[in-house]
Order: structure tokens, then sequence, then C-alpha cells
């Protein structure tokens, strides 16, 4: 059974991107250019892992995650926190994200990263 990724992307180019490339490497994908309820969608969708930007309009993945992290229902699920500004995201604290990985990123790197991480999470 394939793994259901999340993804939360408001460049709608990357998110294109990032669908094109988990699909083709057999995980279920769901894209979302933004939330207002996180937790209700992952609720609905229970994905195996939650992959974010860090800039997203109205809200930042950094708050995405805690919201996951914080919760008893969702803390177990992996977040992977994307963002071309690094030093900015991480500055602001570590909000609880299992990796992070800087734009422009390698695809390589990333899925290995995913696997990595629903492999341990299952």
């Amino acid at each position: 059974m394939s793994k259901r990724i999340l993804i939360i992307e408001d460049d709608e180019d990357i998110l294109q991107v990032l669908e094109t490339v988990l699909v083709y490497n057999e995980f279920e994908v769901n894209g979302l250019e933004r939330t207002d309820d996180i937790l209700g969608a992952v609720e609905q969708y229970e994905p195996d892992l939650v992959l974010t930007d860090y800039l997203l309009s109205g809200t930042n993945g950094g708050k995405i995650c805690q919201q996951l992290k914080s919760n008893p229902k969702t803390t177990r699920i992996p977040v992977i926190l994307i963002s071309a500004y690094p030093e900015l995201a991480i500055s602001h604290g570590h909000f609880g994200f299992d990796a992070f990985i800087a734009k422009p990123f390698d695809i390589n790197e990333l899925v290995n990263k995913i696997n990595e991480l629903v492999n341990k999470s299952a």
C-alpha cells in the first residue's frame, strides 16, 4: 500500500512539481495551496507525512507544524518543512518538524528524506 503525503504549498508551480515527483515515486498525494484547518485536513486525508512550505499566505508552515505536533492524534505524523529562507524559518524556532529542506532542493534528497521518515514511523 502506498504512503500518503499531504503537501501544503501556495506556489502552484512548486506544488505541481512536488505532486508529479511524488506520484512518480509511488506516493499518494493530496496538495493544498492553503489550509485554515490543518487538523481537519489531516483527519480527512490521514497522511503518513506532511510536507509544508514555511511561508504561506495567511499563516506559516511552522504554525502548522506546531498544531500537528501538539495534538495527540497527529503528533506522530512526520513533518518536513521546506523554505527558500532557511535562516528565517529556523531563527523563529524549531516548531517540532522532523526535517528541514531548503529551496531550491534536490528532488532525490527530498524523496529519500520522505522515504526515511515514512518508513521510520511505520
